[in-house]
C-alpha cells in the first residue's frame, strides 16, 4: 500500500451525496480521513469530491443499499483500494411516501423499508464481515437513527417505523461487535438544514394538529458530531447521540 494508505483512517459514507451523509464525508476528510463516498447517484457524489479538494483521499462508489451485492460491491471496493475499513456511517436513508399512509401502496411502504432497514442491515453485516477480517481487526460503525427512532412526527408510520428498528440494529450489534473490537453507535438528528428537511423551516403538522414553523441547525453541525464519534478510541464508544436544533419541539410537550 501507498503511504497514504498506511497513515490515512478509512471510511465509508453511505447517502454521501446530500445532506448529512455530505456534511459528514466533508468533516471527514477535512480532518483526514480518506472517505469512500456511497450513493445511488454518481453525480451529487462527484461533487461532494470536488468540493472537498481532498484529491486521491476521496473516491466515489456508486451503490443501491437496498441490494445486498450492491453492498458487497462497495465494500470489496474499499478494501482492494484501501486494505481495510475503520468507519461506516451507515446513513442513506428516505422519508416517508407523500400523503395519508392509509393511502400508501405496497410498493411504497416496502420503499422505504428496503432502504432505510433492509439497507443499514446489509451495510452493518458487510462491514462486521470486513472489520472482523482485516488486522489490525475492528472499526466503528454509526448509524444514522434520527430522533424518530423514539418519538414520531404526524403520519410518519414508514419512515419512524424503520428508524425505531434501527435503533434495536444498533443496541444489538453494539452487544454483538464487543468481541471484535467493533464499536456500534448512533447518531439521532433533528431539524438540521438539509434538502430532506428543508420542509421544517416552512411549516409542518404537530401533534395537536396545528402547523408551525420549527426551528432549524447547520447541517455542517451535525457533520462534526459525526466526527467525534468517529475520532474516538475503540475503548470508547458513544452509543447514542442526540443533536438538534436548541428550540425545536420535541422535548416535552412542545
Amino acid at each position: 500500500m501507498t503511504d497514504n494508505k498506511k497513515t490515512s483512517r478509512v471510511a465509508i459514507v453511505t447517502g454521501a451525496g446530500t445532506g448529512i451523509g455530505r456534511a459528514a464525508a466533508l468533516a471527514l476528510l477535512a480532518d483526514g480521513w480518506t472517505v469512500a463516498l456511497a450513493g445511488r447517484r454518481l453525480e451529487p457524489l462527484e461533487a461532494v469530491a470536488d468540493e472537498s479538494g481532498a484529491g486521491a483521499r476521496v473516491f466515489v462508489v456508486p451503490t443501491d443499499v437496498a441490494h445486498q451485492p450492491s453492498v458487497a460491491s462497495l465494500f470489496a471496493a474499499v478494501v482492494e483500494r484501501c486494505g481495510r475499513v475503520d468507519l461506516l456511517f451507515n446513513n442513506a436513508g428516505v422519508s416517508n411516501p407523500p400523503g395519508p399512509f392509509e393511502d400508501w401502496t405496497a410498493d411504497q411502504w416496502k420503499g422505504v423499508v428496503d432502504i432505510n432497514l433492509n439497507g443499514m442491515f446489509y451495510c452493518l453485516q458487510q462491514a462486521f464481515r470486513t472489520m472482523k477480517a482485516q488486522s489490525p481487526r475492528g472499526g466503528r460503525i454509526i448509524n444514522n437513527g434520527s430522533i424518530s427512532a423514539t418519538t414520531p412526527r404526524p403520519n410518519s408510520e414508514a419512515y419512524t417505523a424503520t428508524k425505531h428498528a434501527v435503533e434495536g440494529l444498533t443496541k444489538t450489534a453494539s452487544l454483538d461487535g464487543r468481541k471484535w473490537d467493533i464499536a456500534v453507535g448512533q447518531i439521532d438528528v433533528g431539524n438540521a438544514m438539509t434538502e430532506l428537511a428543508a420542509r421544517m423551516a416552512k411549516g409542518v403538522p404537530q401533534a395537536n394538529g396545528e402547523i408551525a414553523v420549527e426551528p432549524m441547525m447547520d447541517v455542517k453541525i451535525v457533520g462534526q458530531s459525526v466526527l467525534y464519534m468517529a475520532n474516538l478510541p475503540l475503548e470508547a464508544n458513544v452509543l447514542f447521540h442526540t443533536v438538534m436544533a436548541t428550540k425545536m419541539p420535541f422535548v416535552g410537550r412542545g
